[in-house]
């Protein structure tokens, strides 16, 4: 059975840093399209960043470009979120997705539509 199990959220000061942890297990593959998604209350679920097993391709939104770094260590099946200079509208709950790619295929958020899901850690920036 496929299970992600997010940890490293918290409180912190803008300026401040974050580092998230997304552990993976219960996939018959070792190429995994992974990523992490935040949904700040009100608002719809949006893409941070993602990266691939495989390739080590990595999309970052925009907002987070420059300051924040998605990394795995496929020897422990996890992926990380580094987040540095944290803003106050980085605050949201923060959520890990994976779903099995072949490394052929692109690794973006538009893959995600039918991935696995984490339940979730919380982060919250104040000013």
């Amino acid at each position: 059975q496929v299970q992600l199990v997010e940890s490293g959220g918290g409180s912190v000061q803008a300026g401040g840093s974050l580092r998230l942890s997304c552990a993976a297990s219960g996939y018959t593959s070792s190429s995994i399209c992974m990523g992490w998604f935040r949904q700040a209350p009100g608002q719809e679920r949006e893409a941070v960043a993602t990266t691939h097993t495989g390739t080590s391709a990595t999309y970052y939104a925009d907002s987070v470009n420059d300051r924040f770094t998605i990394s795995t260590d496929n020897a422990k099946s996890t992926v990380y979120l580094q987040m540095n200079s944290l803003k106050p509208e980085d605050t949201a709950m923060y959520y890990c997705g994976a779903i099995e790619l072949s490394p052929y295929n692109l690794c973006y958020p538009g893959q995600f539509s039918s991935a696995d899901w984490g339940q979730g850690t919380e982060v919250t920036v104040s000013s």
